[in-house]
């Protein structure tokens, strides 16, 4: 199975337009969270539109998962903790979003919100205690924030991970975390677009302005992952423990069009 993963994408719809396009060369496409942008000038519910309308689209042309990020709350429990409730509206036979375990290609997937307080946290630790129940063969995971005091969480400064993911990796061991919310990460002295967390891969392809987002391919069979950007590549074998390499050349495996 080959995977494109994103994230970060903050209601960039030239980078919405490229994701549309280029899915069809791939089994499966991940959103690891902020699909929209809290600083915009335009309002969330508008966002929140548009932004549906391109992931019905998009699960059109290829399956679908997503997961919410810090950027995409819109509504409050009565506690006053936020969640993404619109998020949700994607599911569909060929889309799946926060909360949902499922399997494709005998690999486990788990798909979690953006937690902003103790029931969304709860929630998530029964999530990963149910699917590691079940799980069969390899187990991804699908989080917006990287794991703390990890290259794929450094922003150049400080470490902007989260203490939470990192205790919930080390007690259930997944296979590999698709990521985001670093922007800086891979760009960075320092940071990385990967990085290991005792045994799992965490990947966080970080964020660019432009019509292209950053990106991640990763073959599921062959194990390898490969990272584009304007500012380099990077090649990935999940199979090992040694830091990704410099891309030369783009992998025969990775869809071109």
């Amino acid at each position: 199975m080959r995977i494109l993963s994103v994230a970060d994408l903050h209601y960039s719809l030239p980078q919405f337009d490229w994701l549309l396009r280029t899915a069809p060369r791939y089994d499966l496409v991940i959103i690891a969270g902020d699909l929209l942008d809290s600083a915009s000038f335009v309002t969330a519910s508008a966002q929140m539109v548009v932004v549906l309308k391109y992931l019905e689209r998009l699960r059109e042309v290829a399956p679908l998962l997503v997961c919410s990020g810090n950027h995409d709350l819109n509504h409050k429990y009565s506690s006053g903790e936020r969640y993404a409730r619109w998020i949700p509206y994607v599911r569909s036979p060929r889309a799946h979003a926060d909360s949902d375990t499922l399997e494709l290609d005998e690999i486990t997937f788990t798909i979690c919100p953006w937690w902003d307080g103790d029931i969304a946290k709860a929630a998530i630790e029964r999530q990963l205690e149910a699917a590691a129940a079940q799980r069969a063969g390899k187990w991804f995971w699908v989080y917006h924030a990287p794991p703390a005091n990890a290259e794929v969480s450094w922003s150049g400064h400080r470490h902007f991970g989260d203490v939470e993911l990192s205790g919930w990796i080390e007690r259930y061991k997944p296979d590999l975390v698709f990521a985001g919310h670093v922007h800086e990460a891979p760009f960075v002295r320092g940071g990385s677009w990967a990085s290991r967390a005792g045994t799992t891969w965490v990947l966080n392809a970080g964020r660019q302005i432009g019509d292209v987002p950053t990106h991640i391919a990763v073959d599921t069979g062959r194990m390898q992952a490969a990272w584009f950007s304007y500012e380099g590549a990077g090649v990935l074998d999940l199979a090992a423990t040694v830091p990704p390499g410099e891309m030369f050349e783009i992998p025969e495996w990775v869809p071109l069009g």
